[in-house]
């Protein structure tokens, strides 16, 4: 496991030791959407820090902002007001190449639709970002086998997502997620479109994955027994996040 697992970097902070701060830290982020002659407010000053290796189940109802604050934290979206930090990083008023290389290099996606190429195979699915970032096709190669036979997934590197279970084809979505080593994994109801069976399989190999790899992750999911092993449980209220027991 050793050669998948994610690599240490520096910090951009040099007074402080990376466990010393959050490797993600949104403070009091605000977005807002108008709606005809009305303005929606999801979040209104959320505060909310994720520290090196820990996991965070993001608990709440549909329509509550649970997607906004993912976007916002993975720098698809600005916030209208407030910072987001990565690795101590401000980031909200970064050139759009600069906040393209972070998501780039220190943060992997799983949604709830694995989005995979339909024409590329299982194995060159999670080469692409690979070979996107500049590595080499033989050492991409050599990355994406391991994450696949990782995640239980050795016989079908050759397949095509048509030819795979819906199981098989969000376990080539997180394996693609991970694959140039991300420091922060951010998931939105990564097994929301899979059968209970299904999903406990996928979550467990993903689950695995994360602790393995020390990644930094937040699962936003309905799923309360998924949410109980995360380190710990978050939800948003009237625009902020609030700590559950």
């Amino acid at each position: 496991m050793s050669d998948v697992m994610v690599e240490a970097e520096e910090t951009t902070i040099e007074t402080e030791e990376a466990q010393d701060i959050p490797i993600l830290y949104l403070h009091q982020v605000e977005r807002h959407y108008s709606q005809g002659e009305a303005t929606l407010d999801i979040l209104r000053g959320a505060e909310l820090a994720l520290w090196p290796g820990q996991s965070v189940a993001l608990v709440a109802p549909s329509g509550a902002g649970k997607s906004t604050l993912l976007h916002i934290a993975g720098l698809l979206e600005h916030p209208d007001h407030g910072e987001v930090y990565v690795a101590g990083q401000a980031t909200a008023n970064l050139p759009d190449a600069e906040r393209t290389r972070i998501r780039r290099t220190d943060i992997g996606f799983v949604y709830q639709s694995h989005h995979l190429l339909p024409e590329f195979t299982a194995l060159e699915n999670v080469m692409l970002p690979q070979l996107i970032r500049g590595l080499g096709r033989n050492e991409a190669k050599k990355r994406a086998q391991e994450l696949l036979d990782y995640l239980g997934l050795k016989a079908r590197v050759n397949h095509r997502p048509a030819e795979m279970s819906g199981g098989e084809q969000q376990r080539v979505a997180i394996a693609r997620a991970v694959a140039n080593a991300p420091r922060i994994l951010l998931a939105d109801e990564p097994t929301g479109n899979l059968d209970v069976k299904t999903a406990e399989h996928v979550f467990a190999a993903f689950n695995q994955l994360i602790r393995a790899s020390g990644l930094s992750t937040i699962i936003a999911t309905h799923n309360m027994d998924i949410a109980a092993r995360m380190d710990r449980r978050v939800t948003i209220s009237d625009g902020l996040v609030v700590e559950l027991d």
